[in-house]
């Protein structure tokens, strides 16, 4: 089966490493190209590259100040992958949890795994 363009949707966009990179740095606040290339230390006609992916897909929205393009991150077309991705976040959610009841209840039988001294009464 083909491979779907990145261009194609925003799951798709997203796949790419640099371009989830810029999507988190323009989520602080609306930046030229130049802050953006300056601050990722990625050459500028990749970060123009994904800009247009980005913006092409609807996840970044673009507006021109005189010559300067200025872009931002657009939360309508960003909240689908938030709510997917947060179907797994409940899941991790579950697995720290057991994890910490673990931790706690290693503790509380003062395991020597954990470098712990056990007391006489634990010891009973």
């Amino acid at each position: 089966m083909a491979r779907a363009s990145t261009t194609s949707d925003a799951f798709n966009a997203v796949a790419e490493p640099r371009r989830r990179e810029i999507l988190s740095y323009l989520a602080g606040a609306e930046r030229p190209v130049g802050e953006i290339v300056a601050a990722l230390g990625l050459p500028q006609p990749s970060v123009s590259k994904h800009l247009r992916v980005l913006h092409d897909v609807g996840l970044v929205r673009m507006r021109c100040q005189g010559r300067q393009k200025l872009y931002r991150t657009n939360a309508a077309a960003i909240r689908p992958l938030h709510e997917w991705a947060g179907t797994f976040e409940r899941y991790w959610q579950h697995q720290l949890d057991r994890v910490k009841e673990l931790a706690e209840a290693t503790v509380r039988l003062g395991s020597p795994d954990l470098n712990y001294p056990q007391t006489k009464d634990k010891e009973k």
